[in-house]
């Protein structure tokens, strides 16, 4: 009776509950697709589509990435609750093995102990406290596996659901792509001297060199530079410490913090995932929008007098120099192929979500320096 003991305290503590039910947030990420899927198809018929689309693809992008993050999370819970069971299946054979042999055991014989008739009875009361034990863990097992088959007919299910959500999100940037290129009511555009941009741009071997010697450049008409900065300082001032990141990421390395190899850099790197929409976090006008040195194509936009925005690593770009864009407004996605539904499936499989393989750097320049971007983004918030 001491090894029944033993066994059942050893079983008493069952699968943990997760924060939050697995299943229940991949369904969530699904209906959240299913919406997205409705507003591609009322962007296609909007009158203003960029706005429609922008808004679409954003919507795709949490929509997957939620679905990503449930499908992790159900795979890992589906692990650690047929762990449970593999680390107990012994001990239940046993325990239910004993139980059985005295379920089996003839009615008088159950009823004789060799300690005498007082330790029958104390035999009787231990039997009477572990039947209702084990109901209590059968009826956790039979939650767990109940989990389990819902983990199990999400996962059936997200097949469909991921290939029509990355499918429709694709349509979406291809759509926005050509809205963007079929626009005949742009922002207005003041335009600097194309030949002393594209000088300094090929004479400048660094990020910074390029930046402050842009600042230096006369480029606004006057009647048009307080107009523009005056629009867009208003805005992105009282959004200091609050405005949202231009692409749903996750920060890989922080401002001035040292990579693998010990290089630090003014400005925060986020991680991403291939052909990710990048848009403005605030009201700006475009400085410059193309390839520089080795950090691919580069955008820097000017959302206050003396504040620069810069976004390097896109892999195409929607917008020139000049433009004068809202806040939100798409700027270009960054590079990559597109994914589908068997590498997400696969990388969920394996418990990893984190297929942001792309990589945006960010800095912001007040009056020709870099500054700590967590000084005006919210940091994690896209």
């Amino acid at each position: 009776m001491r090894v029944l003991l033993v066994l059942l305290l050893m079983l008493g503590a069952g699968p943990a509950r997760a924060e939050s039910d697995p299943a229940d947030s991949a369904r969530q990420a699904i209906e959240a697709l299913g919406e997205a899927a409705q507003e591609l198809q009322a962007a296609e018929k909007s009158r203003d589509r960029v706005a429609a689309l922008t808004q679409t693809i954003h919507a795709y992008e949490v929509g997957l990435d939620a679905m990503r993050e449930g499908l992790r999370r159900a795979t890992i819970r589906e692990a650690a609750i047929r762990g449970v069971f593999e680390a107990e299946r012994d001990q239940l054979s046993r325990l239910l093995g004993a139980m059985s042999s005295i379920g089996r055991a003839p009615a008088p014989a159950s009823l004789l102990h060799p300690g005498g008739p007082l330790d029958a009875v104390r035999t009787g009361m231990v039997t009477a406290q572990l039947v209702p034990a084990l109901q209590d863990r059968a009826e956790e097992l039979r939650r767990a596996l109940a989990e389990i088959a819902a983990i199990r007919q999400v996962q059936e299910s997200a097949v469909s659901v991921l290939e029509e959500g990355l499918a429709g999100a694709e349509r979406a940037r291809v759509a926005l792509s050509q809205a963007i290129s079929d626009r005949v009511d742009l922002p207005r555009r003041y335009y600097a001297d194309p030949e002393n941009v594209a000088a300094l741009a090929n004479a400048t071997e660094t990020l910074d060199a390029f930046a402050k010697g842009l600042m230096e450049l006369d480029w606004l008409p006057p009647d048009a530079a307080d107009a523009v900065r005056l629009a867009s300082a208003t805005d992105f001032s009282a959004q200091k410490g609050s405005l949202p990141l231009p692409v749903l990421g996750q920060v890989l390395r922080r401002y001035l913090e040292a990579d693998a190899a010990g290089i630090t850099r003014p400005g925060v790197i986020l991680a991403t995932r291939p052909r990710a929409l990048v848009s403005l976090p605030a009201p700006a006008t475009i400085r410059y929008a193309g390839p520089l040195t080795d950090y691919g194509n580069v955008v820097i936009a000017e959302p206050a007098e003396g504040v620069l925005l810069v976004l390097a690593g896109l892999g195409q770009v929607f917008v020139r120099a000049g433009d004068v864009l809202e806040g939100r407004a798409p700027v270009g996605l960054m590079p990559g192929a597109a994914e589908n539904a068997q590498e997400v499936l696969i990388q969920a499989g394996q418990g990893n979500a984190t297929s942001q393989t792309e990589t945006l750097y960010i800095e912001v320049r007040l009056d020709g320096s870099p500054v700590d971007p967590a000084e005006w983004f919210a940091l994690g918030v896209q």
